[in-house]
């Protein structure tokens, strides 16, 4: 439709055009003809005498001719038609008040006249205004105008069928795609130029939704495989215990030292779950979170998952080593990293051996390192240690469910940072995070009110923090 309006437009507008130049060009060529008649009958006129010259008979087509005498009479030809009346102005031209004059009659005939002086009076010549020609022209460019419209129209749904058949099939595709749920077929790379960036990036889309399914489903099996041993423990207690209970003998077929450990089973199979649960949401809402990025000191960070950490294992045991670093982030999350941190490296520290916290400034990265006096990672092991439910064969017997590295592998990761695993100085493992230091916010001043005038002072300077800290800024206490 818009090639044919277009078409119809241009034809139309081209028309116009060209009518216009017709028209002009035959009113010049008639108008110079009438001029060459009317010279040659002067001519003749001036040497024959107005009442003499020789007037042939109409021979019933072409110009008409017309002779006005001094007294304002004329003379034509016989068997011409009759001419319109001699206007004033071509009376004037017979007076001799102009030379000569081309007008025309807007009577019903419709004549284009031209006037020239000769002797004592005047010739005319005339032409009957004829629109055939041009309305011949017009009926032409009408039927050549309704053909393009027509080829424009059925070659524009050609030209547009063609150009948007890859968008139909991507069309078809998508639709496929959002009934079947079907995203392991790409659509054919095809088209140029705009559709082609359009096809790819809708396969970008599908491979991603693909990767997404994948993590969604692998994170499912991961879990079932991991709540099913806990789930199956705690099942198998609380069975023992129902069974005893319907029997009549927990008393007599449990003995005390028995139910106290089956109980204390029970209670860190719960707590083993609720740890797993709670890793498991966080791992599958797929990003850090909700809370909004603000400038932050990291020390308080630290401080405060270390002492959440002594909170939930109270025999663990911290060393802190911190300095004021200012760090954009995310403190709910920063600190779910370094309570995961701190309760891995306990898992693997000796009773007689703090987990050591040390938090620095080196050059433009906050530097964060948690060590303990475990006995380290294996070398196969370390290209693992931060994936999912990575559980190297000698942690199999100690609780947990292998997230905690890999939620600190995603918080560093949002955070622009870094995770590395090395050997510690004391033969344990050493995780080292390196996150980008931010400027810290402009020190509040202080006024010192003397006499008669305040002058500001500056704020105190961030003070180091060890495992013996200043009052308030106090470190979990010490086992």
């Amino acid at each position: 439709m818009i090639a044919a309006t277009a078409i119809a437009v241009s034809v139309f507008v081209a028309f116009q055009l060209a009518s216009e130049l017709m028209d002009w060009e035959l009113q010049d060529t008639a108008a110079d003809q009438l001029r060459a008649d009317s010279r040659v009958l002067a001519t003749n006129a001036e040497r024959a005498g107005l009442t003499q010259v020789q007037l042939p008979p109409y021979p019933g087509s072409g110009h008409l001719v017309r002779v006005i005498l001094p007294d304002g009479s004329t003379r034509t030809p016989a068997g011409q038609p009759a001419l319109p009346p001699v206007s004033e102005h071509a009376g004037r031209v017979a007076q001799g008040a102009s030379a000569d004059l081309m007008e025309s009659n807007d009577s019903e005939e419709g004549y284009v006249i031209y006037t020239l002086r000769a002797g004592d009076g005047a010739v005319q010549v005339a032409r009957a205004a004829d629109d055939s020609p041009i309305n011949r022209f017009g009926f032409g460019m009408l039927l050549i105008g309704l053909l393009c419209v027509v080829g424009g129209a059925l070659v524009g749904r050609t030209v547009a069928r063609i150009g948007l058949a890859p968008i139909d099939r991507l069309t078809a595709a998508a639709v496929r795609v959002a009934h079947t749920r079907d995203l392991d077929a790409d659509i054919p790379d095809e088209g140029g130029g705009e559709i082609r960036g359009l096809i790819q990036s809708i396969n970008d889309m599908l491979a991603a939704l693909r990767d997404s399914r994948g993590a969604q489903r692998l994170l499912a099996e991961d879990a079932a495989h991991e709540l099913k041993t806990p789930l199956t423990s705690l099942r198998l207690n609380a069975e023992l215990l129902i069974r005893l209970d319907r029997r009549g003998t927990l008393d007599s077929g449990l003995p005390a030292e028995s139910r106290t450990r089956l109980l204390n089973d029970l209670g860190a199979q719960v707590a083993e779950l609720s740890t797993l649960a709670a890793e498991l949401t966080d791992l599958a809402r797929g990003d850090v979170s909700d809370e909004s990025t603000e400038l932050l000191d990291l020390a308080d960070v630290v401080v405060a998952g270390a002492t959440r950490a002594r909170s939930r294992v109270p025999d663990i045991e911290v060393a802190l080593d911190v300095t004021s670093v200012w760090v954009s982030g995310r403190p709910a999350a920063l600190q779910r990293a370094v309570l995961n941190l701190i309760d891995n490296a306990g898992k693997w520290s000796p009773a007689d051996q703090p987990v050591q916290v040390r938090l620095r400034a080196e050059g433009a990265s906050a530097v964060l390192e948690v060590d303990d006096a475990g006995p380290g990672i294996d070398a196969a092991d370390v290209p693992r240690v931060f994936d999912r439910f990575y559980r190297a064969d000698s942690a199999r017997a100690l609780p947990g469910s292998g997230l905690g590295l890999s939620i600190v592998q995603r918080v560093v990761d949002a955070h622009g940072g870094r995770a590395t695993v090395a050997r510690s100085a004391r033969g344990g493992a050493l995780l080292r995070v390196d996150l980008p230091a931010a400027a810290p916010p402009a020190p509040i001043a202080k006024l010192t009110v003397g006499a008669g005038h305040a002058a500001p002072t500056p704020a105190p300077a961030a003070r180091h923090r060890t495992s013996d800290p200043a009052p308030g800024r106090r470190s979990p206490p010490a086992r």
